[in-house]
């Protein structure tokens, strides 16, 4: 054959074939291109997403909210924030399990989407917490989709065997040129916080004033830890009296600060600012630990030795959450050779009503360590009866609002006689504040009543003024 002459054609190697086999290949190839995009798409984005329910994480958040920013340096409007936590959720995950609470954030993501316009990015920071990003959004317009977000949250979320409604609380903040992404959520989540008390399903705008309100209160809880450490609290000290001999029975220890620019400042402005830092612990430790060295030191010294009682003072809420309370009792009491009888710990209604589990077993614990419990305050909040026989309490001390008015309504001594009786009937012994007059104290006396306390008696005093009266005279008023 010559090298000029065609080959013979295969069987099934024509034109026709050759031309399928390369649509084949070409199609394999596309779709293998197709996988790979898919695939670097998948890869670029899972950075970003939230896994569960498919909307952005927080980086996608802190990616949205530097190109907002930019925008906005460039002369564009401010993006705005809207920043939502899950109402009841908590409590949804301990009572349904976590995929029912899982199945209910999916569902508020898809909710959430549906609410907000195109260019808007909803992200989930993690828990129940939403942030909505809105590029370039006036706070009326944010405020819009906002209460578009809690309406679409609003109906009842279907979880198979069944349902549960799931609002949401909600805070708006417009960004600022300063603010950073934390600033923008810090001042976010203070508004929540804000819709939080308001009630459910609420939106709330941020307030400068809350923000000012939180930075002063970081700032006295950083004095009031230096007080507690630099010897700027001081006791002052009331006395609790027999009504029948005028013998003092008892001393209120009452914290006051003492503070090297502002002078004497009162409990009510400073305890409420530890409760909320978690600084209360520190400082009920530092009353507890001086005010039963200062009983040991009066029972030591011949000037005041005559004088038999206890020393009472104010237990907070958080100490009976606290594990480490009846240790700390324990042993300051040791530690100043103190007997527990001598101590008596007042605690609140609110403290004590609640009734939980812990509560129970901190309440049993200080019991058996043979120290007094008493509740101060009585009769201000519930007024109801029934609780005192199921607490391991000995001693309630009457609110002065009951003592207010004797002398002045004829009705009122049958109306805390009947009090009184009350009180015993539980086989507890009572004791009543605000006592400012003799015919107070006679009043009550007659009817009966055992001890009281009050300006009559004597005001608070600091300890060199206390220990001074002490010395001088064993009835009260002298």
């Amino acid at each position: 054959m010559s090298a000029l002459e065609p080959e013979p054609t295969q069987p099934g190697c024509g034109p026709a074939d050759v031309d399928s086999r390369v649509r084949e290949l070409e199609r394999q190839v596309h779709a293998l291109m197709a996988e790979l995009h898919l695939s670097r798409r998948k890869h670029c984005t899972a950075p970003v997403t939230d896994p569960l329910t498919g909307v952005g994480n927080r980086l996608a958040f802190v990616d949205a909210f530097q190109a907002a920013r930019e925008s906005a340096n460039a002369g564009g409007a401010p993006p705005a924030l809207l920043l939502l936590n899950l109402d009841g959720f908590t409590a949804l995950k301990k009572s349904a399990g976590h995929a029912a609470a899982d199945q209910v954030l999916m569902t508020a993501a898809v909710r959430i989407r549906s609410a907000v316009r195109e260019n808007d990015v909803v992200t989930r920071l993690g828990g129940d917490e939403f942030a909505i990003l809105l590029p370039a959004t006036p706070l009326n317009r944010a405020a819009a989709v906002g209460n578009r977000i809690l309406a679409a949250l609003e109906p009842n979320i279907d979880l198979g065997g069944n349902s549960v409604r799931c609002g949401a609380s909600m805070g708006l903040r417009v960004a600022e040129p300063h603010h950073t992404v934390e600033d923008l959520l810090l001042e976010a989540d203070m508004a929540v916080e804000e819709s939080k008390v308001e009630g459910r399903n609420k939106l709330r705008m941020f307030d400068p004033a809350t923000l000012h309100a939180r930075q002063l209160q970081r700032h006295i809880a950083g004095e009031l830890r230096e007080a507690i450490r630099s010897d700027q609290l001081v006791l002052f000290y009331q006395p609790i009296v027999e009504l029948a001999t005028g013998r003092i029975e008892g001393a209120e220890a009452l914290v006051r600060w003492n503070h090297p620019v502002h002078g004497l400042i009162m409990p009510d402005q400073f305890i409420p600012v530890a409760e909320t830092t978690g600084l209360i612990a520190e400082l009920g430790r530092w009353v507890l630990r001086t005010s039963v060295r200062q009983l040991r030191s009066w029972r030591d010294s011949p000037a005041t030795e005559d004088h038999d009682f206890t020393m009472r003072i104010n237990v907070s809420a958080a100490d009976l959450q606290s594990l480490a309370f009846v240790d700390d009792v324990r042993e300051a009491l040791a530690g100043a050779g103190i007997e527990p009888a001598s101590l008596v710990l007042e605690l609140t209604e609110s403290a004590v009503i609640q009734n939980n589990e812990l509560d129970r077993y901190t309440l049993a614990s200080l019991h058996r360590l043979g120290v007094g419990l008493e509740i101060d305050d009585f009769g201000t909040g519930y007024s109801s009866m029934g609780y005192l026989r199921k607490l391991p309490v000995d001693r309630v001390k009457v609110d002065r609002e009951f003592v207010r008015e004797v002398g002045k309504d004829p009705s009122q001594l049958d109306f805390l006689a009947a009090i009184q009786q009350v009180i015993r009937s539980c086989g507890l012994e009572g004791i009543w504040e605000g006592i400012e007059t003799a015919e107070q104290a006679e009043a009550l006396r007659s009817i009966g009543c055992s001890s009281g306390q009050g300006y009559y008696f004597g005001r608070p005093m600091p300890e060199a003024e206390f220990t001074a009266r002490l010395s001088r005279q064993l009835t009260w008023p002298a």
